[in-house]
């Protein structure tokens, strides 16, 4: 078997704890150099890094600088948008480099941030994505049982996101406590330095609980009750676009609302793929490596390369959020470019729509008609997204 020399841990570092044979060490230890992951991880973070910080601050920006943008949803965005820019900015500066570098060289009190912050980070966000989707069911599906009750809407969504981030901080509590570098040796005359959040002296049953409840608490429960809501309201809008009130079937208008809730349908369901896609390699390859008797034995490349994959998506997913964001909320997308692509000339803007004014007074009434008609069909795609996802303003559109 060959063996990579690295260390695996639970979160962040990635260290694999093998005990070589000592006429073996030579012949299994692949030096860093000659591994593509040197030269590849430190790439994807770089990408993620920038992609991350501009996206979430751009988000958290819009959010805090447009009162008219402070709704209850995009409560829950920030807190989520907090959480991304909290592992992007404390853990992917350091870990970028555990493939590259063959020793955690940041020693005890970077260790503990790292592991901690990262738990914190997966953990809002996985609990303010499910408080999202449930918040969004309850809109979509019954959007007066709120107001008939007399719940006030702001005060409870606040209250629910910092109990998130308690709750979040405090099931953190342990990779603060337990995380330490220890020393481990790889060949004859050589050791390393690695960052574990698994105490030695707890023993293995320690480390199988964990990774086990991380599972549960981080994966499996929230995925099963986000794609429930997801899913119901995915068939509601299904179910809802039979059956307009007010317009004959096959109508024009009814058509293009029946597009766009459609459309709507088909994106939250994605969300709900792109949260599997992201966490299911890292789940995977951590219940199979501390939960399989003999997976230290038959871990080879496929495995290493599955380990490194599940590891970059897991950071990644901390950057999709902004991305899916701008493809979904027009008023995001506005104040998205006016903040990082304020670059483009604003003739080249202006450019675009001379070209279309018309010359005639005729040429004047056949365009207000189709501009009317355009502009009629993209609000009302507009209007049909708002109502299921809300990230832009609550007014009317202008």
């Amino acid at each position: 078997m060959k063996m990579f020399g690295v260390n695996y841990t639970a979160n962040t570092t990635p260290s694999l704890n093998f005990e070589f044979d000592q006429e073996d060490d030579e012949n299994q230890y692949v030096p860093y150099n000659e591994r593509p992951e040197t030269y590849i991880v430190p790439v994807v973070f770089l990408i993620i890094l920038v992609v991350g910080v501009a996206g979430n601050g751009a988000l958290v920006l819009t959010l805090l600088r447009h009162a008219n943008m402070r709704n209850v949803p995009n409560t829950y965005v920030l807190s989520l948008a907090l959480g991304d820019l909290l592992v992007i900015v404390t853990c992917v500066p350091f870990t970028s480099i555990v493939y590259t570098v063959e020793s955690w060289p940041w020693g005890l009190a970077v260790c503990k941030l790292s592991e901690c912050a990262k738990d914190i980070s997966i953990g809002v966000s996985v609990f303010t994505l499910t408080a999202l989707s449930a918040e969004r069911y309850c809109a979509i599906v019954n959007p007066i049982r709120r107001h008939v009750a007399g719940l006030s809407a702001k005060p409870l969504t606040i209250l629910t996101a910092t109990l998130i981030w308690v709750l979040a901080s405090v099931l953190a509590m342990p990779a603060a406590l337990f995380s330490y570098v220890p020393n481990v040796p790889l060949q004859k005359n050589h050791s390393i330095l690695v960052c574990s959040p698994f105490p030695e002296e707890f023993g293995e049953e320690y480390k199988q609980g964990v990774v086990l409840f991380k599972f549960l608490a981080y994966y499996a429960i929230p995925l099963c009750i986000i794609a429930g809501f997801y899913l119901g309201m995915a068939r509601h809008l299904e179910l809802s676009t039979r059956n307009m009130p007010g317009e004959l079937p096959g109508a024009p208008n009814q058509s293009g609302q029946i597009r766009a809730r459609k459309k709507v349908g088909k994106m939250v369901i994605s969300f709900v793929v792109i949260f599997i896609v992201c966490f299911l390699p890292y789940h995977t390859f951590m219940l199979w490596f501390h939960f399989y008797p003999f997976s230290r034995e038959v871990y080879d490349e496929f495995w290493h390369t599955f380990r490194i994959i599940g590891f970059c998506l897991s950071f990644i997913n901390s950057c999709i959020n902004p991305i899916a964001l701008y493809c979904v909320s027009g008023a995001f997308r506005k104040r998205f470019n006016e903040y990082l692509c304020c670059c483009v000339p604003s003739s080249r803007r202006r450019g675009g729509s001379e070209g279309r004014f018309p010359r005639t007074r005729g040429d004047a009434s056949t365009l207000r008609e189709t501009s009317f008609n355009s502009t009629y069909r993209r609000h009302t795609q507009e209007l049909n997204s708002a109502a299921l996802f809300n990230l832009g303003n609550d007014q009317k559109p202008t």
